[in-house]
């Protein structure tokens, strides 16, 4: 229940804005003639109070209708979203298993030697993945992985090789980001009396880690997990135009300076219900992995 007040506020508030902002889907470079834009804007319903407005957008939602999209002609926002989301939600996947795997990686073996080599040197490196932004990581990826080595292709949509390079582009700063969660629970955790009793009954050190250290580790990473997989599976306006993979994400920015009011709030809806959703996910695998959090 909550879920859904949550998506109807934002939906509600996004609404509000897009129409408060200045210009409109119309406004072009040339001033359109005054009787084609009324035209226009009564095709469209723009011609009608907002609160109107508001109500038929809802009731067109609820029958799974995202409506028009006012810029790109002849194509509605369900089809649009249908097109590119496969191919954001396969970089996203890829992303998100590749960041949970290296992340959790690093922080485990950071953590059970901290202040030592090792330990300055994968926290260095995570350090290092959080704080290049992709824009600067990806294009170095393409002329070291394709250009030089020519291990992988450069761009496109041409089969699973060639979400290999954007894959690891997008989950190095999340991947960096857990590295550090799951080291300072790693750490906190070491020392507990529990894990002190486990070692003095003989058991062996990766049963401890994996048994009883690590679901207790890495509760932090799961408040991260919710954002961080919807903005994985619906992948990156930066990664995409790089690669030039036809995702949902090029989508969001040009729908904004256009004013494409229905495609905005298609994407909006997808991102929220994603963050919504992976919230929800998360707060039940707190309690799986937290027995002391069962009867909470």
């Amino acid at each position: 229940m909550m879920m859904a007040v949550t998506l109807l506020a934002i939906i509600t508030l996004v609404f509000g804005m897009l129409r408060l902002a200045p210009g409109g889907p119309f406004d072009g470079e040339r001033d359109l003639p005054p009787e084609i834009e009324a035209n226009l804007k009564a095709a469209y319903h723009l011609d009608e109070p907002i609160v109107s407005q508001y109500f038929r957008y809802l009731g067109n939602l609820i029958q799974g209708d995202l409506g028009p999209s006012f810029r790109h002609q002849d194509f509605r926002v369900n089809e649009l979203i249908a097109a590119g989301l496969p191919t954001s939600a396969l970089l996203g996947t890829l992303s998100l298993l590749l960041a949970l795997s290296l992340g959790l990686s690093l922080g485990v073996f950071g953590g059970m030697n901290p202040g030592s080599t090792l330990d300055n040197a994968l926290m260095g490196f995570a350090n290092l993945s959080i704080a290049a932004p992709t824009i600067i990581t990806a294009p170095l990826m393409v002329l070291v992985f394709s250009i030089f080595l020519s291990w992988f292709p450069a761009g496109g949509d041409g089969g699973l090789m060639h979400y290999i390079l954007p894959s690891m582009a997008l989950a190095l700063p999340f991947a960096g980001a857990i590295a550090r969660l799951v080291r300072a629970g790693v750490i906190e955790c070491r020392l507990e009396p529990y894990i002190v009793t486990a070692r003095a009954k003989g058991l062996p050190e990766r049963r401890i880690v994996y048994r009883h250290i690590l679901p207790i580790a890495i509760l932090p990473v799961l408040s991260f997990l919710g954002p961080m997989a919807a903005a994985l599976l619906t992948g990156s306006i930066v990664i995409e135009q790089v690669f030039d993979l036809p995702g949902i994400g090029r989508y969001f920015v040009q729908a904004a300076l256009n004013r494409d009011y229905t495609l905005v709030m298609g994407m909006v809806l997808v991102y929220s219900t994603l963050i919504v959703l992976f919230n929800f996910l998360v707060d039940l695998a707190y309690a799986w992995l937290d027995p002391r959090l069962k009867g909470a």
